[in-house]
């Protein structure tokens, strides 16, 4: 078998030759092998942008009998997908979405999770993900189905399908994916909310998380989703609270699942997922009725120790804008929707560039942190003077 990254013509139609269902299985699988390890490679990423031949090859050999090729065909496909350059080429050329669709709705089908990371990668930049979206609903699937699927713990017990909650995070970049999640007749997003603190999985809890943040830019919906009908702020607080102890009076004024926490409750371990939980209760303050109901619910009792404990500089960032709109005064008349507030573009290039220092000073202090960590660390591995290890 060839070892070069690049092939010739002469080489290409040989191996493609053997990427075909009716080929030998021996030179199947070592023609499948090399094209992965292709894939593993950016140089051979591009190359393979350029030959929608063997993509379509790729998405074939998924049928094959033999487990180990069909393995060695989405590992490629998911390799490929990582690379945004060749999007177009996957959706286009090789018309990959028709056929991922229809295998995960296989309850049995062995490389489901394989399938969920692929759309997902494809999902992320929105021209794709208009197309993904776009395939979803011709090949009558929906977006019901996929929040079926996902919903339904053990759908495929072959597969956890967990990637499906980044692909609908991804899918909800567009108002018309957050326009169904966020229908008040299918109560999509009160079956999404216990989600955000599903211990088995970062990447299941996280995809929800950024689902509801989405989902939060379309603030005609905020009085909705803080009502009783959804109740989503205990949702987005109670990852972030901890067992400190406050005091009664603050305890009350919380919402009841948020009250008397014990003295073992652990916060969201990942920093990302806390970052965009307080991007999403930022994004519901953005209105009068939200930043009422936060004060009214006693949010910034739990932010106010979150703050206390939160050592990421990001995340505290996040923290301190959540709380400095929490216990600022209320805006002037006209701008209570902050949200719709017009910026002049002399001042919209001044807090670009403030927002633009601030990443470089938080950038800064984690190179610190992190340095300062090293040292510790050195210094605790480091004997005392006169004794030996």
């Amino acid at each position: 078998m060839m070892q070069t990254t690049m092939l010739s013509d002469e080489e290409a139609e040989e191996m493609l030759s053997f990427l075909t269902l009716e080929a030998r299985a021996d030179l199947k699988g070592q023609a499948t092998e090399h094209i992965l390890g292709i894939t593993g490679t950016k140089d051979g990423c591009r190359y393979l942008r350029g030959r929608p031949d063997f993509l379509r090859a790729l998405l074939t050999l998924t049928r094959d009998h033999s487990i180990a090729i069909v393995k060695d065909c989405y590992h490629a496909l998911v390799n490929l997908s990582a690379d945004e350059t060749l999007h177009q080429a996957l959706l286009k050329d090789a018309n990959v979405l028709p056929t991922l669709f229809r295998n995960l709705q296989d309850p049995d089908y062995d490389f489901a999770d394989r399938i969920c990371t692929i759309l997902s990668n494809l999902s992320r930049h929105k021209k794709t993900c208009k197309e993904v979206f776009r395939v979803l609903q011709e090949e009558e699937i929906g977006l019901a189905k996929i929040v079926e699927i996902f919903c339904s713990e053990g759908y495929n017990n072959k597969a956890p399908l967990h990637y499906l909650g980044p692909l609908l995070s991804n899918l909800t970049q567009l108002p018309e994916a957050r326009q169904f999640i966020l229908d008040k007749e299918r109560c999509v997003v009160q079956r999404l909310l216990p989600y955000t603190q599903y211990g088995d999985s970062t990447v299941r809890r996280g995809g929800v998380v950024g689902t509801l943040r989405n989902c939060c830019f379309d603030y005609s919906h905020h009085e909705w989703l803080l009502s009783d009908a959804v109740d989503i702020l205990p949702f987005l607080l109670l990852p972030l609270a901890g067992p400190e102890e406050l005091t009664e009076e603050e305890n009350e004024g919380l919402p009841v699942d948020l009250q008397y926490l014990p003295e073992d409750k652990k916060r969201e371990e990942d920093p990302d997922i806390r970052k965009m939980l307080i991007e999403t209760m930022l994004l519901l303050t953005a209105t009068k009725a939200g930043r009422q109901i936060l004060d009214k619910k006693n949010a910034y009792a739990i932010m106010r120790e979150f703050h206390n404990w939160e050592r990421e500089p990001p995340v505290v960032a996040a923290c301190e804008k959540l709380v400095q709109v929490l216990i600022g005064d209320e805006p002037e008349s006209g701008m209570e929707n902050l949200l719709e507030v017009d910026i002049p573009e002399d001042v919209e290039v001044k807090l670009k560039d403030m927002d633009e220092k601030e990443q470089e000073q938080l950038e800064r202090e984690k190179e610190e942190l992190l340095k300062s960590e090293s040292e510790n660390k050195e210094n605790e591995s480091t004997p005392p003077d006169g004794l030996s290890s």
